[in-house]
């Protein structure tokens, strides 16, 4: 997803949730900090490595990819794009390799969903955003695994969408092309889309995630077919607006949780309901075709609180962090964000350790504040 749903539209989930515009802008600034909290932004502004939740392109092409490297990669790719949603699962006649990269495969409605969800419970809004970005992750980049692999993430060429004909809503399908020029925006017209080049090696940087797909899963207009690796080179169709349609909903029913209108959050559970009179604007949102739904997701923002939503600015929080001083740090809103990122790693992390697979390591876990002990 990018940051038309993980900014704007959790906003509006938010306020549907019923939090208070402020709190919405706080949970939706988090939402989307997690796509730019890199090494390179926690370096400039002298905050722990640990805290990353993204790598960026310069990162990845100097990233290292012996063990501890892949651990790394694993480490913030798994927990924060692609959470697991068995760590568990079962293939008959596969190696105990196979199955590490396997167990890693990202679906929506998880055990690990609910951990992510309950984790943020009580604590600052700063873990309320970070668990909607990972929740909506969950259907965006499903059935790809946030560690490099050629086995899992692997594609092949033939990549279909389904499209509207010119004589009604009867839909055909359209062959889709492939680029490698990752300056080149994607031409949605003529269905030409980047995506990473094919290497051989297991793992190469270019088949961690959804890379061989390119932005295809980040598109909330777009229904396509295409065979992945891991499913034996079998087809599946990508429904995103129906898929994120149900993202949204659910958003508002962990939402509902976290602010305590309900006493749980459990996995299947949407609150359509709460969308009931905005459901046919958020199906046109989401079913235009367009790079991004940032102008459309505002305008509805904007209209459900009466409020301004500022721009994201990624240095709105810096110079409140950087001049603070020791004592008064922790209260700052990026260091909320940083001790929530932490947790949120380490809790995933574990998780995936204790279930017998290495590839994200090890590490320690934090506890995050309470929120009234952050105020």
């Amino acid at each position: 997803m990018q940051e038309d749903f993980h900014y704007y539209a959790t906003y509006c989930a938010a306020i549907i949730s019923g939090y208070e515009h402020e709190e919405a802008l706080d949970i939706a600034y988090s939402a989307q900090l997690v796509d730019l909290c890199s090494k390179t932004f926690l370096n400039r502004i002298k905050a722990p490595h640990i805290a990353a939740t993204t790598q960026l392109q310069l990162e990845m092409m100097d990233a290292r990819t012996d063990v501890i490297g892949l651990q790394e990669i694993t480490r913030i790719w798994a927990s924060f794009h692609f959470l697991p949603y068995d760590l568990y699962a079962q293939k008959e006649h596969r190696t105990k390799r196979y199955m590490m990269r396997y167990r890693l495969i990202c679906r929506p409605n998880g055990d690990l969903v609910v951990k992510t969800v309950e984790l943020a419970k009580n604590r600052p809004l700063q873990s309320v955003g970070i668990a909607m970005h990972v929740l909506a992750d969950t259907w965006a980049h499903m059935n790809f695994a946030g560690t490099p692999s050629l086995v899992i993430n692997n594609t092949t060429a033939e990549f279909t969408e389904f499209v509207k004909a010119d004589e009604g809503e009867k839909e055909v399908e359209r062959k889709i092309k492939f680029r490698h020029n990752p300056s080149a925006p994607d031409d949605l017209e003529k269905g030409i889309f980047t995506n990473s080049l094919f290497q051989g090696n297991e793992h190469s940087i270019m088949n961690l995630g959804h890379g061989r797909a390119g932005h295809l899963p980040d598109y909330s207009y777009i229904k396509y077919r295409y065979v992945p690796a891991w499913n034996d080179y079998k087809d599946i169709i990508k429904d995103n607006p129906s898929d994120y349609i149900m993202a949204f909903t659910q958003m508002i029913t962990a939402l509902k949780y976290l602010n305590g209108k309900i006493e749980r959050f459990e996995k299947e559970t949407y609150d359509y309901d709460a969308i009931e009179e905005y459901r046919d604007r958020i199906d046109d949102i989401l079913r235009k075709r367009q790079h991004n739904a940032c102008d459309d997701w505002k305008k509805f923002g904007e209209e459900l609180s009466g409020k301004e939503i500022p721009d994201f600015d990624l240095e709105k929080y810096v110079d409140e962090f950087v001049r603070s001083n020791k004592r008064n740090r922790n209260y700052t809103f990026l260091a909320k964000f940083v001790m929530g990122a932490i947790a949120h790693k380490g809790m995933v992390t574990n998780e995936i350790f204790k279930s017998g697979n290495l590839l994200a390591g090890f590490t320690k876990e934090i506890r995050i504040p309470r929120k009234e002990e952050t105020a």
